[in-house]
């Protein structure tokens, strides 16, 4: 069966807040990766639990049993329209390429990205992302995307998909919106590149089935 559009993924939708000097948890509320790595499932309960960016990936990526793959991914500032960054897979040319090696199980779950400091200045980015799913129909789709600087979790985005078809291919963009990031902490992000990190979680039907990871450069 061909892929087929599923028009009901190509929304745009609004998550997240900012978590910077949020209370801290306390020590029993908090889950450490190697206690992940030792779960068969892992919920988005849990991934809220975690207090530091993973080492590891936490599901490994030859399990995909909903043959979920990303195809497109673009960041614009939602202010200016401005193109801030975007990457396809190398069908397409003429933009940049997602280096995927068939080998390698963790291919195509990173990425890095520099930016100038004026990112971080920005009130709403919107992110696109395509991406086609295998022959089993996709429930409650759902990514979790945290951000740290310095182990300390700066903020958090929850993000629906909702239903996706079998054999679909599905656009959606995701609103992320920024208050006001202090000018000191920026200073600190500057000089420190690529010690800004991100996972991102993906669930169906609350259980963990994708995970890809970031780093983050604001000196360029």
């Amino acid at each position: 069966m061909p892929a087929s559009e599923n028009s009901a993924a190509k929304t745009k939708k609004k998550g997240g807040g900012f978590l910077s000097r949020q209370v801290a948890k306390s020590k029993k509320d908090t889950l450490t990766e190697e206690q992940l790595l030792k779960k068969d499932i892992i919920s988005v309960e849990d991934v809220l639990r975690l207090d530091r960016a993973t080492e590891n990936y936490l599901v490994d990526g030859r399990s995909n049993p909903y043959k979920i793959e990303f195809t497109r991914f673009k960041i614009r500032d939602i202010e200016s329209a401005t193109v801030l960054f975007e990457i396809a897979k190398p069908e397409d040319e003429d933009d940049n390429e997602m280096e995927v090696d068939s080998e390698d199980p963790d291919s195509g779950r990173f990425v890095r990205y520099r930016f100038t400091d004026e990112f971080l200045r920005l009130t709403s980015v919107g992110a696109t992302v395509e991406f086609t799913v295998g022959p089993k129909p996709v429930e409650n789709f759902r990514m979790i995307e945290r951000h740290y600087f310095n182990e300390q979790l700066l903020k958090s985005f929850d993000f629906t998909f909702g239903f996706c078809m079998p054999n679909s291919k599905n656009t959606c963009e995701h609103i992320y919106e920024f208050p006001k990031i202090p000018e000191n902490q920026i200073k600190e992000m500057v000089k420190r590149p690529y010690e800004t990190r991100s996972d991102s979680f993906y669930f169906v039907n609350n259980v963990l089935v994708m995970h890809n990871k970031a780093d983050y450069a604001y000196d360029g």
